[in-house]
């Protein structure tokens, strides 16, 4: 069946049929690109997309990962990183990792949302005390239990990287309570956990990608956006939204996902180099991570933004408890909700 995919994809790619959606067009089509401009490489050599540029810390845990699998591999495999999204955005690339047309994607947990629900629960509001909380449980059972739910839709989790605490920047006011942020305009990424998260906390979402959040904060389309410390230097975004609340509301880890369709054409051994290599390269990117984050906040905070606490967190923990009870669905998942809160206890 997994041939019979591939094979469908790249006639797909010569001749497209009624029916397809836009997006299924443009991953049979780049499909299709990749595919003849690595031919004589395909069994060695891994393409991976990833949308950050080639200078940020994910990008840069990718080619370290890249170095190792050629070390521990004799040379016998190597990685092609396509940064800064030279193959698109993350959902026509996440959907061709998943018919084998991209071998690996680092991906948010936006986008994996609609395709497994276990990847909401790491992107609940407050499920994490902080970083390191974060850390420890995406390191241990519960992130493993995260990973594994992505096989029976065509993916291979290999590990988690840190995207940061995520918290709230707009053009009208400090947000120092949830009444603060009624009626604002504010981008989230396509997500609908994200959509229901500023509903429940009077906002009006905006789905929209992170590359066109700086124009429409000066041209007034948007009020505001969330994102990292990182995120909001480095899009220019605070010099339009001079205002930065540390609500710290979600801090949702990204993952590294192989195709499945190649994973199980590698030998157990090329498979254990792939995920030694990946694991590997995770403390390496937290430590530029944190590099980058302190960075940007002191730049951020010299720049003369108006930083501020929120008077009580909890009152924004309270507000967002249907966005818990509407992505709160099985048993398995209150579960791991609960396996997280445990290892919490520890970070109080």
């Amino acid at each position: 069946m997994g041939d019979s995919i591939i094979k469908r994809g790249r006639s797909l790619a010569h001749f497209p049929q009624p029916g397809l959606s836009r997006r299924q067009m443009i991953a049979s089509g780049l499909s299709a690109m990749l595919l003849a401009g690595c031919s004589k490489s395909s069994g060695t050599t891994f393409r991976v997309a990833e949308f950050h540029p080639s200078n940020y810390p994910t990008s840069m845990a990718i080619s370290e990962m890249g170095r190792l699998i050629e070390g521990y591999s004799d040379g016998k495999l190597s990685m092609k990183l396509y940064a800064g999204g030279q193959l698109g955005e993350e959902r026509d690339t996440l959907e061709m990792t998943t018919f084998g047309g991209i071998d690996m994607n680092r991906v948010s947990l936006g986008p994996l949302n609609s395709i497994e629900p276990m990847t909401n629960i790491p992107g609940l509001p407050f499920i994490f005390k902080n970083v390191a909380h974060m850390r420890d449980a995406m390191d241990g059972a519960p992130g493993r239990q995260v990973l594994r739910s992505l096989e029976p839709h065509g993916l291979i989790g290999l590990c988690f990287y840190d995207s940061g605490a995520r918290s709230f920047y707009n053009t009208k006011r400090p947000i120092r309570t949830p009444e603060d942020m009624k009626g604002m305009k504010l981008r989230v990424q396509n997500s609908d956990l994200f959509v229901s998260l500023i509903q429940e906390l009077g906002g009006n979402p905006t789905p929209m990608p992170l590359g066109e959040v700086y124009q429409a904060l000066v041209q007034g389309v948007i009020d505001g956006a969330e994102n990292n410390w990182p995120s909001y230097f480095e899009g220019r975004h605070f010099e339009a939204a001079k205002y930065y609340s540390l609500t710290q509301h979600v801090i949702a880890p990204e993952l590294l996902v192989m195709s499945r369709q190649r994973w199980e054409k590698l030998s157990a051994t090329e498979q254990d180099i792939v995920q030694k290599s990946a694991d590997e390269s995770v403390p390496y990117m937290r430590k530029l991570w944190d590099i980058k984050t302190l960075d940007a906040e002191k730049a951020v905070r010299a720049s003369g933004v108006e930083v501020n606490e929120v008077d009580d967190q909890q009152a924004f923990v309270d507000r967002v408890q249907p966005v818990w009870r509407e992505y709160i669905k099985t048993p398995a998942e209150q579960k791991l909700v609960d396996e997280i809160a445990e290892m919490g206890a520890d970070h109080a």
